[in-house]
C-alpha cells in the first residue's frame, strides 16, 4: 500500500528513521520517555493492545474489561484493521500470537 502522502514529509521521514535506529527494547523506553508524554505512549500501547485483541476476535466488551480502551477507540482500530494502511497487521503478524500481554506478564512472574 502506497505511503498516505499527507503523511509523507521530511520531518516525519526522520521521525521513522530515529525509531527504526533503535537497537533494543530500554533505548526504546528512553527515546518514546523523552519523545511522548506518558499518557501518549499508553494510548499507543493500548491501541495496539485493542488490535491484537479484535483480530483475535474477542468482543468489545472483553476489551473493555481488559485494556480500558472506550468503545470509540475500539471502533476505530478495527476500521484501521480493516480499511486502513495494514500498519497493525504487518505488526500483529511478526508478533506471531495472540495471547494476552497481561497473561504473558503474569506468567513471566510466575517463572
Amino acid at each position: 500500500m502506497p505511503t498516505n502522502p499527507k503523511l509523507k514529509e521530511p520531518l516525519t521521514d526522520q521521525l521513522f528513521r530515529a525509531i527504526l535506529s533503535l537497537k533494543n527494547e530500554e533505548e526504546c523506553y528512553q527515546f518514546f520517555e523523552d519523545i511522548c508524554t506518558i499518557g501518549e505512549l499508553k494510548a499507543m500501547a493500548q491501541r495496539l493492545e485493542v488490535a491484537r485483541m479484535v483480530q483475535a476476535g474477542h468482543i468489545y466488551d472483553d476489551i473493555v474489561e481488559r485494556t480500558g480502551a472506550s468503545t470509540a477507540t475500539i471502533s476505530r482500530v478495527k476500521r484501521c484493521l480493516l480499511y486502513g494502511a495494514d500498519g497493525y497487521k504487518i505488526v500483529l503478524e511478526r508478533f506471531g500470537d495472540n495471547e494476552p500481554v497481561a497473561k504473558k506478564e503474569k506468567a513471566k512472574a510466575g517463572k
